[in-house]
């Protein structure tokens, strides 16, 4: 197989691993990195971007960061973010990890137990933390759809 027509082949691999809006989303991420515009991130992007932010970061943390891909294009991009999304718990874990909570077995966890799971136990979720997890979450009828939930976690639910 010719390199261009392995690059083609892999760029459709990785899009396939997203929604569509996932990857608007993404391409609005990578163009706010991507400082001087040149299609590519590199240290000089991460550099200016930190700066925007009040950050100075050292060189060697920058140059760390940048390892993965010298000179990171979007497809890149997309390949990085996929690795690391792909670093959450299995999903069957994570429906585990749920099922626990689901005292009737039925898929559903109350709004107000859950509420007071992410308040109370483990990491205890914060009032915004909690409305962000509020935009995302599948509820109905006053249950969280966990298994909805797990498949929004894994990047698996239908575009809107």
């Amino acid at each position: 197989m010719s390199d261009e027509k392995k690059a083609k082949a892999a760029t459709s691999s990785v899009l396939t691993k997203f929604t569509q809006n996932q990857i608007q989303e993404m391409k609005e991420a990578f163009t706010m990195i991507d400082q001087n515009r040149d299609g590519l991130i590199d240290v000089s992007d991460l550099k200016e971007m930190y700066s925007s932010l009040g950050v100075v970061p050292s060189d060697k943390v920058l140059q760390d960061m940048i390892k993965e891909a010298p000179q990171l294009n979007f497809t890149g991009f997309l390949s990085v973010f996929s690795d690391k999304m792909s670093g959450t718990d299995p999903e069957e874990t994570l429906r585990n990890a749920f099922a626990m909570f689901d005292v009737d077995g039925q898929g559903f966890i109350p709004e107000e137990y859950f509420k007071d799971l992410l308040e109370n136990m483990g990491d205890n979720y914060t009032k915004d933390e909690i409305r962000q997890v509020w935009k995302e979450a599948p509820f109905s009828g006053g249950k969280l759809e966990y298994n909805a939930f797990v498949s929004k976690i894994k990047g698996k639910e239908q575009d809107d």
